[in-house]
């Protein structure tokens, strides 16, 4: 039997809330400019250079406190090391099966540990930071959908291993002394801005938007003064963190996408590493748990391709190499929607109970990716040997895969 997952914490706000004055300000030297030591709030000392390998946005070495935090290691001895990394948040859906089966595949036929046998290694991570929409219940339900799926992993919640704990309510120390590393670096600065400030301007004639249709942050809050931000704070504004971009392009290789290249400010600009709740931000935690976690390969839906040179300047600033990532073309329903919790139909519990067999959507599956010449039952462990990401992106054209109105029959006929 599994062990019970841990509740989502509560997350209190670290005691340094708004960074320092010196912060503050644009902290990007020029190409030829001497890096200069961050000023540190006035009851610490002053930091050394950045553990080696960590660059500033400039090229420059980053500037960190004195001691890089042991949960995030400089180097992974592994070759390829998945994730599969479900937010309890909901039941999964068939969408979450077609990304989570594709992912522990990319794993499971690649590479292990170095000097190690063939088969790369799976963890599985539960994504609960979020304390108001995460629940146990879904939590437990998502690990029995996972193993009935036929996926199995080498560390997780429920069996354990090095690198946990492995659900993210867990590991709040790691995303606080994250954060206080990149403000003494003098990266992060307090935005005051409101929810509904922030759609009003979204909402603007001409306003910016990332690829993913959410508005881009245009700075509001970048350059506030000392006094400016002792105004908001006495009027009881609570500030959210967010980091310094500036207006570099990062430039990857996707494993399905192709070769990509896109400024920060495509990306939204700066982005929040806390909200001013005191949640501490999706962007931050997913970078600091793959590190921590020594994961390697990144497969996950293409929605989130605009996140990835968010994460990868966050991987540069915390001096860790990043992992390889691989977006898969989007699982839409038959009206060409995104498949979300609201398609209850379309949970794999409900597909279940009306009689459909694992394999059937696993081989279903597989055959819509590309891996298989026709649809028919096929565990994830057939799958193996014939995955590779030039079959996805060749037969899928990099296009979202749309289901037939009836796929809940057409997955109880295949048997």
């Amino acid at each position: 039997m599994p062990r019970a997952m841990h509740r989502p914490a509560e997350q209190t706000t670290p005691s340094a809330s708004v960074p320092p004055e010196s912060a503050q300000q644009e902290s990007v030297p020029s190409q030829s400019a001497q890096p200069q030591a961050a000023q540190p709030p006035s009851d610490q000392s002053q930091p050394p250079q950045a553990a080696a390998g960590a660059r500033s946005l400039s090229g420059s070495p980053a500037r960190s406190p004195a001691s890089t935090p042991a949960s995030i290691p400089a180097h992974s001895p592994y070759n390829v090391r998945g994730r599969l990394a479900p937010s309890p948040t909901g039941r999964m859906h068939l969408g979450n099966a077609w990304a989570f089966l594709l992912a522990w595949l990319a794993a499971r036929s690649s590479g292990g540990p170095a000097g190690g046998p063939a088969g790369g290694q799976v963890v599985l991570r539960l994504e609960d930071i979020d304390p108001e929409r995460s629940r146990p219940d879904f939590a437990e339900e998502i690990v029995r959908d996972l193993r009935w799926l036929g996926l199995d992993w080498d560390e997780g919640p429920d069996v354990g291993g090095a690198h946990g704990p492995y659900e993210q309510s867990a590991r709040l120390d790691a995303y606080a002394a994250a954060l206080e590393r990149l403000t003494l670096a003098g990266q992060v600065y307090p935005c005051f801005c409101t929810r509904k400030e922030l759609r009003s301007l979204a909402s603007a004639p001409h306003a910016p938007l990332v690829d993913d249709g959410s508005p881009a942050y245009p700075g509001t809050c970048r350059n506030l003064g000392a006094d400016q931000r002792r105004e908001l704070l006495r009027q009881g504004r609570r500030p959210a963190l967010r980091l310094r971009c500036g207006e570099r392009a990062l430039a990857f290789d996707d494993l399905v996408a192709g070769p990509q290249r896109m400024t920060l400010a495509d990306c939204g600009g700066d982005f929040a590493l806390r909200r001013s709740d005191g949640v501490f931000a999706y962007q931050l935690a997913v970078v600091v748990d793959d590190i921590a976690m020594h994961v390697t390969q990144v497969v996950r839906g293409d929605d989130i391709l605009a996140s990835t040179p968010r994460q990868l300047l966050l991987y540069e600033l915390l001096g860790a190499p990043p992992p390889q990532h691989a977006h898969l073309p989007l699982l839409l329903d038959a009206d060409g929607q995104r498949l979300a919790k609201r398609h209850g139909l379309l949970a794999l519990a409900s597909l279940r109970e009306a009689g459909v067999q694992a394999p059937a959507i696993t081989g279903y599956l597989a055959w819509r990716a590309g891996l298989l010449p026709a649809p028919r039952p096929a565990t994830p462990q057939e799958l193996v040997a014939g995955f590779s990401f030039g079959r996805i992106a060749h037969h899928t054209g990099r296009e979202p895969v749309r289901l037939p109105a009836n796929i809940a029959a057409v997955l109880a006929r295949l048997r």
